[in-house]
């Protein structure tokens, strides 16, 4: 998904192994862009899993003075959360040791790979003449 501060401006969907870069997009957040193309925002799918290039840098959730925190991850899970406020922001990572930051908070510039997007929910096919789920075959 892309932040709500982010509606307004160009946007794709992530695909799988493609690199993305962290873009402040005037827009009052910080997301993904293409490096080939840094003026479309690049919306990322809740339980996409990210590897960054280095260490993730951000400022600290509370103020970002422009000090950069190293998280002391390379690799996040993309969530949403504040889903219950339309004017929070939503984007967010979690790291492997259960920290969210909010990717608004992410420094500028930092590289990174989408390696897996999230499953699909796979709904079995219900019979029409007896409502029960037919079986799944693959």
């Amino acid at each position: 998904m892309c932040d709500y501060s982010l509606h307004n401006v160009k946007s794709r969907s992530a695909k799988v192994g493609e690199k993305l870069t962290t873009k402040n997009f005037g827009t009052g957040t910080v997301g993904f862009a293409s490096p080939e193309d840094i003026t479309t925002a690049v919306c990322i799918l809740p339980g996409t899993e990210l590897a960054f290039a280095g260490e993730v840098r951000c400022g600290s959730n509370t103020a970002l003075d422009g000090n950069p925190v190293a998280t002391g991850h390379t690799l996040a899970i993309f969530r949403q959360v504040n889903k219950d406020n339309q004017y929070a922001h939503h984007d967010a990572l979690e790291f492997p040791d259960g920290e969210v930051v909010l990717l608004t908070h992410l420094f500028e510039g930092q590289e990174a790979w989408v390696i897996q997007l999230p499953a699909q929910a796979v709904v079995a096919p219900v019979a029409s003449e007896t409502g029960q789920p037919l079986p799944l075959i693959g």
